[in-house]
């Protein structure tokens, strides 16, 4: 690694602060770049804005009840629902009380829109469906190997430089992209890399946590809730739907969703004999870990069920015994 590379770099502007969370609020983490916290849990807008037009109200109705519960870190991107995700998000978030400003929204460049000319292109839409001058963090979704790493952070950066975004930050990134990424940065540094991560699925997120908390990056959890099946779903001899199935074969593929249903059922046990809900020991479980669960959602009282378990926190060793169950050790 050149001398460059190896240097610590000073990024322009004022880093974010974390001040102690008031009645209702969701607790903070500082961000090494931007100017807002990074809250340790958020809705995630991927279900959100691929319905019908009749549909809106609910999705709606959806973030605002997140908000009014104190939720203020929002991750949509540009290929949910094909932008109809960012048009509804920013909807809500103008009518609501100071929406814009107390929010920190994330959205994410597509790993089709890689290239220079298209990186700007498609900021520029996302802001347009938000009603913002600006995103607080913006991700790239995920890495293209046929598009150079530098090409697509440079275009960042000058957009950055702009003040088009609070932050970078980058999705599905292994440690090695990452620090490619991170070498042709020159004045401003990662801030996320937001990963699956979930009880069953640790494999990609422990493969970069050692990195990302020795450099400062916030780990975004994604499928906190293993697509429900940490939420209590599916336990009791409901299937999984097609869709779901379509985008977790992992977890639900034939050969492997009888054991995770058995060990989630003894999850489940544990959160009862604690007297908490089982979301609470998915999403402390990840806090425990240092990372920030961003969970789905499609309709409000599934917001406030989240919310609800949030707020309950488990013990220490309620965590280790749900860690070891997870992984098969049930004595």
């Amino acid at each position: 690694m050149s001398p460059k590379a190896a240097a610590p770099r000073r990024p322009r502007g004022k880093r974010s602060k974390a001040p102690p969370p008031g009645p209702g609020e969701i607790e903070t983490v500082p961000l090494s770049v931007g100017p807002k916290p990074h809250p340790l849990l958020g809705l995630g807008l991927w279900g959100l804005g691929r319905w019908s037009v009749e549909d809106e109200a609910r999705t709606k109705a959806t973030i605002a009840r997140a908000y009014e519960l104190g939720v203020r870190w929002f991750d949509t991107a540009e290929v949910y629902g094909a932008g109809r995700s960012e048009r509804l998000l920013g909807d809500v978030l103008r009518r609501a009380s100071a929406g814009t400003e107390k929010a920190l929204v994330v959205t994410k460049l597509s790993w089709e829109h890689l290239r220079a000319g298209q990186v700007r292109a498609s900021l520029l839409r996302s802001l347009e469906r938000l009603g913002r001058r600006s995103v607080d963090i913006y991700l790239v979704h995920a890495p293209d190997p046929r598009v150079p790493l530098e090409e697509t952070m440079v275009a960042l950066e000058a957009l950055w430089k702009e003040g088009r975004i609070g932050a970078i930050g980058v999705s599905n990134f292994s440690v090695a992209q990452m620090e490619e990424a991170g070498r042709h940065l020159a004045e401003t540094r990662l801030v996320v890399n937001q990963v699956r991560y979930n009880l069953f699925d640790r494999e990609d997120a422990e493969a970069v946590l050692p990195y990302c908390r020795d450099h400062g990056i916030v780990v975004e959890a994604y499928t906190p809730l293993a697509r429900g099946l940490l939420h209590g779903r599916y336990l009791d001899g409901r299937r999984p739907p097609p869709e779901v199935r379509q985008f977790a074969q992992d977890l639900f593929g034939e050969s492997r969703l009888p054991e995770l249903v058995e060990r989630a059922r003894a999850l489940r046990e544990l959160a009862t004999e604690a007297g908490i809900p089982l979301a609470s020991i998915a999403l402390h479980w990840l806090r425990a870990r240092g990372a920030a669960p961003v969970f789905g959602a499609s309709r409000p009282e599934q917001v406030e069920a989240n919310v609800a378990a949030w707020r309950s926190r488990p013990p220490d060793k309620v965590l280790e015994r749900a860690d070891a169950i997870a992984r098969g050790e049930r004595a």
